[in-house]
């Protein structure tokens, strides 16, 4: 599973599907369509601040399940950048302290499990050709067959 993070608008998506494709797996975007409570948030962030982040560790964590199932499937967002959020969402009086504990503590527990799926890691320079591959198509690396990344056991 390769997992991208960055802000907003800097290409996650747009990286998440090139490398998907390329790879021959599956990409898992955001879910920010058809998400229920996101309107509400920017109506009233500070009612729905708590809910947003639930939903969005829910759906996360669901989509870590489901890649996981597969060799080098795509995610164009990390699970730590969810608790991140959460956080600054503390910070700005969105989510209460409470809240922000209970969400640490779903978390943690989510991570459990997680931490049991077998998982496969990717080498640094097999992850830079994948990059280059995708970013310079023309470079001398673009002959790189991505579905025989160096991986590594651990």
């Amino acid at each position: 599973m390769i997992i991208l993070a960055g802000m907003i608008g800097v290409g996650k998506t747009t990286y998440t599907s090139l490398l998907a494709q390329e790879l021959g797996t599956t990409a898992f975007f955001e879910p920010v369509e058809n998400n229920p409570i996101l309107d509400k948030y920017y109506e009233d962030p500070e009612k729905y601040g708590f809910a947003l982040q639930i939903y969005f560790l829910n759906k996360r964590f669901a989509a870590i399940k489901k890649a996981y199932k597969a060799d080098n499937n795509v995610l164009d967002r990390s699970i730590y950048e969810d608790a991140l959020f959460t956080y600054i969402n503390t910070l700005q009086g969105s989510i209460s302290d409470q809240e922000y504990r209970i969400y640490l503590d779903l978390l943690d527990n989510m991570m459990e499990e997680i931490d049991g799926l077998p998982k496969k890691h990717l080498t640094y320079s097999s992850i830079l050709k994948a990059v280059l591959t995708i970013s310079c198509p023309t470079s001398k690396n673009a002959d790189v067959n991505l579905n025989n990344l160096t991986t590594t056991k651990g």
